[in-house]
């Protein structure tokens, strides 16, 4: 064994876990969700930037609106999962760096002056961070059910503003009647790693 995270653990959040389709009726509480947030929020990131944000969609209303501009093939499991969440990039991040980095807050400037750059950075540091939020679920005893099958100009007008860039939904619940596919292949090591 050359992993330090038990057997059990590896399955719970990678070997065993799987993209689910459909959700018991078992609620997802706040609780639960702010424990997932507390484990991520350490997970690394450039200049320990935080730029993604979490739009819980609870309310009846608010779900209908968001269904309405999910692809048509994650409509159904969108509308019955117990909870729902919109995870997009925050392209003003920058202005919380004194606090997230207070031994180089001049990084705010220095770096983050121009748009482009801080769009740049909060897609793939909240990507990064949206990885960790899966695996966040997972470690709840919980799964998840990652899309990016929508209309993303129609879910930033209804939910986000224009600093806020959407990056995927996800359904979240316990996993219910055949919720996974059977398992799709996965390339080997030699596929993936080179060594120069």
């Amino acid at each position: 064994m050359t992993l330090v995270l038990d057997s059990a653990a590896q399955d719970l959040l990678f070997r065993e876990a799987r993209t689910a389709n459909t959700f018991s009726d078992e609620p997802v509480t706040e609780e639960q969700v702010q424990a997932i947030y507390d484990l991520i929020k350490y997970g690394p990131t450039a200049f320990n930037q935080t730029p993604m944000r979490v739009v819980l969609v609870r309310s009846a209303e608010a779900r209908e609106r968001l269904v309405q501009h999910m692809a048509e093939g994650n409509r159904p499991k969108t509308a019955a999962a117990p909870l729902v969440a919109i995870l997009a990039a925050d392209n003003e991040f920058h202005e919380e760096l004194p606090q997230l980095l207070p031994h180089f807050p001049q990084a705010k400037d220095m770096f983050f002056a121009e748009r482009p750059v801080r769009e740049q950075s909060a897609q793939i540091n909240a990507a990064l961070q949206a990885g960790y939020f899966i695996v966040g679920v997972r470690a709840a005893g919980l799964a998840a059910g990652p899309m990016t099958g929508f209309d993303f100009a129609g879910v930033q007008k209804e939910f986000l503003d224009g600093d806020h860039t959407p990056l995927m939904v996800v359904n979240i619940g316990k996993p219910g009647d055949d919720a996974a596919l059977p398992r799709s292949p996965r390339l080997a090591y030699d596929d993936v790693v080179t060594t120069v």
